[in-house]
């Protein structure tokens, strides 16, 4: 069963291949999905500072009856948090929030403020400093692995010139229609894991029926197929619901696409 395997970052720790994914769950809501998804299996819960959810994650992860060492917690630095004071702030922040000891991983949301994504403005410097703050807390015990998202590969490079900590993940946009091959080929030399948010491409997938062909084939639903290719490439993949049906649904994977299938899949919207 997927809930129970893992990968291992350049470190060590051991993070589960699937988790869910908490965007757009409000707080007063996501104490509920995250109970229902640790009672349905799952062992990883993502999260973020943007999410405005972090104390209700916390609260799930808390009061779900499932010792706290067995469920792996992620949360990410707001993007516009560009000053080392700020990140550092921030971390200690969002600790206290969840309330649950130290996080699995803490990530830079983006290389930019969501205002200038990918813009002309690198912030190369500027992420140095939050990398720096970020790096500190991993050596201070308060996180135990640190990595980003949404990161190119000369933002990586930019943080690879003079880290002290390698970053263990780049949490990236990934899925059937927009597969980043050079980023995660990058991210694999460099020991990098890449985790894939939004393996259903924001629902869009649901409509696409390529995919609907393809899932026929198989006796699949889409997101079963979208999640599956994405842990087929490697990657983890991070689902967001919360609905029990679909929470429940997008982990039941016991098939396998094709290198055929997969290599199709992989050129769509190339």
């Amino acid at each position: 069963m997927i809930l129970n395997e893992s990968y291992t970052l350049s470190n060590g720790l051991a993070i589960p291949k699937v988790g869910l994914g908490t965007w757009l769950i409000p707080d007063h809501e996501v104490t509920a999905a995250v109970k229902s998804a640790i009672s349905m299996g799952y062992r990883h819960i993502d999260t973020a500072q943007a999410y405005g959810n972090e104390r209700g994650v916390g609260e799930g992860v808390r009061t779900c009856g499932i010792p706290r060492e067995e469920i792996f917690i992620t949360t990410k630095v707001a993007a516009e948090l560009k000053t080392y004071d700020a990140a550092a702030a921030s971390i200690d922040g969002s600790l206290r929030k969840l309330d649950c000891g130290p996080a699995d991983l803490i990530i830079i949301h983006c290389p930019q403020p969501w205002a200038e994504f990918r813009g002309a403005k690198r912030y190369f410097q500027e992420n140095k400093a939050v990398w720096k703050a970020l790096e500190e807390a991993y050596m201070a015990g308060k996180v135990k692995s640190i990595g980003v998202s949404n990161f190119l590969i000369d933002d990586l490079e930019n943080l690879l010139e003079d880290c002290r900590v390698k970053p263990m993940v780049n949490q990236i946009k990934l899925h059937i229609g927009e597969t980043p091959s050079p980023l995660v080929a990058f991210c694999k030399q460099q020991d990098i894991l890449v985790e894939a948010y939004s393996p259903i491409a924001h629902g869009a997938a649901l409509n696409n029926k390529e995919l609907a062909k393809v899932s026929e084939k198989y006796g699949i639903t889409i997101p079963q197929l979208c999640i599956q290719y994405t842990l087929q490439l490697g990657t983890v993949s991070l689902p967001k619901s919360s609905n029990p049906d679909h929470i429940r649904s997008n982990v039941q994977l016991d098939f396998t696409i094709s290198e055929e299938d997969m290599a199709a899949l992989e050129q769509l919207g190339a």
